[in-house]
């Protein structure tokens, strides 16, 4: 299975991708900046971890990704509080990178399975 295959990566990608849109006139480069840079990291590293050799090294990977899932919607949220992101990009946001935690603790845990199976 290719990671362009998995739904997650492919949730992941639209995160990004909305996150550069909804942040592309954001005066506080920054802020931007972080948040770009978590958003992009989720998809990235899943696909980094797919494309080694063994399970334990994608679910290292994908742990990563999870990280960042947690950092966008940490950002998400205080931009939100801040007033630099609006309610509904910031809500939406956040509850993206959750959902997308939750697929990624899903998959880390098989990959570590398989990975002490072998």
């Amino acid at each position: 299975m290719s990671f362009e295959d998995l739904q997650v990566w492919q949730r992941a990608v639209e995160l990004s991708a909305d996150i550069y849109r909804g942040t592309k006139e954001l005066r506080d480069f920054g802020f931007r900046d972080q948040l770009t840079r978590s958003g992009l990291s989720i998809p990235s590293n899943i696909a980094e971890g797919y494309e080694r050799d063994s399970d334990a090294e994608i679910a290292q990977f994908l742990k990563v990704a999870k990280g960042s899932a947690g950092e966008v919607r940490t950002q998400a949220i205080v931009g939100k509080k801040a007033g630099i992101i609006s309610d509904e990009l910031a809500d939406r946001w956040a509850d993206e990178s959750k959902q997308l935690g939750r697929m990624l603790a899903a998959l880390i845990r098989r990959h570590r399975q398989r990975a002490t199976s072998h």
